[in-house]
Order: C-alpha cells, then structure tokens, then sequence
C-alpha cells in the first residue's frame, strides 16, 4: 500500500487503543501513517475528504468498514483508494469471511503485504450500500433483540438475540424476485431472506456459505422454516453450517434481487433498517480494492 490513514473510533476504550497501536507499529515499519478519530459520519466525511492520494485502513468492525465505503460510494471516490482492515469489533463477520486474522499485528501484516483484490458490493434503490450481507425476517428481528444483550455480553448477545427471536418470529408474506425468477409470490410465509456477498453474520453464524465478494454476484437464501418446530430445526442447522441443505430452504445466485410485501426490517451488515415494504439490490462488482491475506497467512 501507500501511504496511509487508519480510521478508528474515538470512543473505543483502552483495549481498542491498544490493539491499534499494535496495528500501527507494523505499518509505520512501511509506509507513512496517520492515525485519524473520528466519533459520527460528519468526522468520517471529513478524514475521508482530506486524504488525499493515500490509502485508507479500517480499526473496526463490520459497521466500520460499513461506513467508510458508503461515505467513498456516495462521495464516487470508492474505487480510488485500496482499502485495508484491522478487524476490531464484536462479530468481525466480513473479516472471518475472508479469512483476516484477529490479532491486529497480523492483520496490518496482510494490510502491508496481502494481495489487493477486487471487491463487489451491492447497492439498493435507497442508494445504501452492502459490503457483506443483508437480510429481512427472523435474521434482523435477531438483531433488534441482541441490542441489549449485546452491550453486555458482546459477541454472546447475538447467540441470545437468535434465539430469541427464533421462538417469536410468525414470518412474513414477501414477494422475492432474483434476476426476474420469482421465488416466492407471498403465498408462503417467509422465515428469513438473506442477500450474501460474503458469508457470515451474527458473530459467526455462516449464513451464505457459498457466497464469494468476489464473483459479481449475490448468493440469495430464503428459509419457509416457519412452523415452530421447522423454526427449531432451522436455528441448529444455521448454527452447524448446514441451513441450505434443507428442503424448506431456497439458494439463488443473482445481480439484482427485489423484496416486497408485508413490512419488515433489514440488517444491512450489522445495522439495522426499516421498517420498509419493499427494496430493491444491484450488484456493483469490482466496486472497491481491497487487502486479502496471501495463501499461508494465518486466519483468524
């Protein structure tokens, strides 16, 4: 990479500092770095609007990297910088994904030395980004019910959160179009529908195994898993990976997916949205590059 500005949160607390002082000692061994706070959007739009020629490293989560590249997509610089992360938050979902290591030395390691990469991201009719996944039913009211077991137990809470809402969730009547096959036509109740362009979300939960941020499409997952002893089963196998092998479950690969229907709520990568009735996704491919580990590195 260039020179560089690593993006952080400025009210992380002192595991955080520490973990981005690890990061920026290996950096600083390459390339110029400054290190940049920022606390909401307006700092943000502000860093990334100053930086000039350099390249942008992400401390943070999920919701993090979320940001930065909504503020460049909305800005039209997203396919100027390459992008590096230091996976610093609760889940690290995307990170795991691509398989970036966790510990935050290493992780700036790939930053320095990985492989830039083409990235895919998608893109609704509301002009929101999606840099991994996006899902509606029972996967958001997952997330709405983790919020407050989250602050406690961190990654825990989302375990919490899933089950939580697994046992109150009746489904929804929803209209799911993926490049103009129509899915579902509202004549069954929907579960969950989840849009991957990577894999995992909730903490660890991989929800589009064979999804690829890579490969100019969207892996699209939709679950009729609605009675309670189907909504059960469901949440075991989503939990053990194996979800999609299930008859009352539907994969679809496509560019560009519309949901419509009843209302309901998305979790756009790990924030959530709505309610709505109805949005619509494109898939912006080779969108942004972006920092992989080489084959041989360490994963998280």
């Amino acid at each position: 990479m260039k020179d560089v500005v690593l993006i952080t949160n400025a009210g992380a607390g002192t595991l955080h500092d520490s973990a981005v002082e690890e990061a920026v000692a290996v950096l600083r061994s390459h390339c110029q770095v400054e290190v940049a706070e920022t606390s909401e959007p307006a700092d943000l739009d502000r860093v990334l609007a100053a930086r000039g020629d350099r390249d942008v490293v992400i401390a943070g989560g999920d919701g993090s990297l979320h940001q930065a590249v909504a503020a460049l997509q909305r800005s039209g610089e997203l396919g100027r910088p390459t992008i590096g992360l230091i996976p610093l938050g609760t889940g690290n979902d995307y990170a795991a994904g691509l398989g970036l290591p966790l510990d935050p030395a290493a992780a700036a390691e790939v930053v320095v030395s990985g492989i830039p990469t083409s990235v895919d991201i998608l893109v609704d009719d509301e002009g929101g980004v999606v840099v991994n996944v996006v899902h509606a039913g029972v996967g958001a009211d997952a997330g709405v019910e983790a919020k407050p077991w989250k602050a406690r137990f961190g990654k825990a809470g989302y375990v919490v959160g899933a089950i939580t809402a697994s046992f109150r969730s009746q489904g929804l009547r929803l209209r799911i179009v993926a490049d103009g096959d129509v899915i579902t036509d509202r004549s069954r109740p929907v579960l969950q529908v989840a849009l991957g362009n990577g894999t995992r979300v909730g903490g660890g939960f991989t929800l589009t195994p064979g999804a690829d941020p890579t490969d100019g499409s969207v892996d699209v997952l939709v679950s009729f898993a609605v009675r309670p002893v189907d909504r059960l089963w469901y949440g075991i196998h989503l939990k053990q990976g194996r979800h999609h092998e299930r008859d009352d479950v539907v994969t679809r690969r496509a560019s560009e997916v519309a949901i419509s229907g009843d209302e309901f709520c998305c979790d756009t990568d790990g924030e959530l949205e709505g309610p709505m009735r109805s949005r619509r996704w494109k898939v912006v491919p080779k969108a942004f590059t972006m920092m992989y580990p080489r084959a041989g590195d360490p994963e998280a």
